[in-house]
């Protein structure tokens, strides 16, 4: 049986994402020098506190805190699979009944071969024991973000898909003046075909330099896949102001590009680095209205 987040998905509901983990952890206390993803052992009251705050803010999902679980893993490699595992399983503890919980798989930080030091066969297994350990844990679905090279990105999708769990993929672009492209020069178009050619059933885009940026990503990936859209930005770039960053995109800033999103026709939709349970706040009731004013125009 198709679970019913999913039945919504397919009649046209719009999901409310989270903002960012890290930086949020950060601003709660977290050392900015330790890698975020330690707090699940070291500070999991930190982690379950984000998680709450924003379910309570209105998010349908909330994201693992093991986005950077690949790049640490030289240092960690006998922690891997528990701190998966128990990341998934303090936001399992806090997810209200009827909400969602996403497995975060980010990029390992290296390049894979022939260009890099990562063989194939290598990152396959990475990934494979990570998604089986959210999977266990207990997600709803696995979560590839802010990937920048396709190669990566398909090995990623093709070893979640294995675990019969629903998969979203996201690479991050930046607009220059060749075009809009990942830092490894993959362009949306590209991003489009192999991230469903690999056998994502959500695909999109996150972090970036920003919501207006991101508007024109969606708009450009709607006009090329009927594949549900994810977007999450962030929130803008920061600037350092003593010693700590001040992102420039607060809540009421985003509301424009928000609504712009919903009507390129984003379904999931979210922060990244620099965005927190206010934004969350005010996307959720953006979305309210226009599933509203849907229904209205439906009738």
């Amino acid at each position: 049986m198709r679970a019913s987040w999913l039945i919504k998905l397919a009649g046209g509901h719009i999901f409310v994402g989270d903002g960012a983990m890290g930086t949020r952890l950060q601003e709660m206390g977290f050392p900015v020098d330790e890698p975020c993803e330690q707090a699940v052992l070291s500070r999991p009251d930190l982690v379950l506190a984000v998680h709450h705050e924003y379910y309570d803010a209105g998010a349908d999902i909330s994201t693992t805190n093991t986005f950077g679980i690949e790049r640490m893993r030289p240092r960690i490699a006998d922690q891997v699979a528990d701190l998966n595992r128990n990341a998934a399983k303090l936001a399992r503890a806090v997810c209200p009944a009827g909400r969602l919980v996403a497995g975060s798989i980010g990029p390992i930080g290296e390049r894979l071969e022939p260009f890099g030091p990562v063989r194939l066969d290598e990152a396959r297994a990475m990934f494979t024991q990570q998604a089986e350990a959210l999977a266990g844990g207990g997600v709803d679905l696995l979560l590839i973000e802010t990937m920048t090279s396709a190669d990566e990105a398909e090995l990623a999708i093709r070893a979640a898909h294995a675990t019969g769990l629903p998969v979203a993929a996201t690479m991050t672009f930046q607009r220059s003046i060749g075009g809009t492209h990942t830092p490894d020069g993959v362009s949306i178009e590209e991003a489009v075909e192999r991230l469903g050619a690999a056998g994502a059933d959500i695909i999109g885009a996150n972090c970036g330099t920003g919501h207006a940026e991101m508007v024109e990503v969606v708009r450009r990936m709607r006009a090329l896949t009927q594949l549900p859209l994810m977007a999450q930005a962030s929130a803008g770039i920061p600037e350092m102001i003593n010693g700590r960053p001040v992102w420039p995109e607060t809540p009421q800033k985003i509301v424009d590009h928000v609504k712009s999103m919903l009507e390129s026709g984003v379904s999931f939709i979210g922060g990244c680095c620099g965005t927190g349970p206010e934004h969350i706040r005010v996307i959720r009731s953006i979305v309210d209205q226009h599933l509203w004013a849907s229904r209205l125009t439906s009738i």
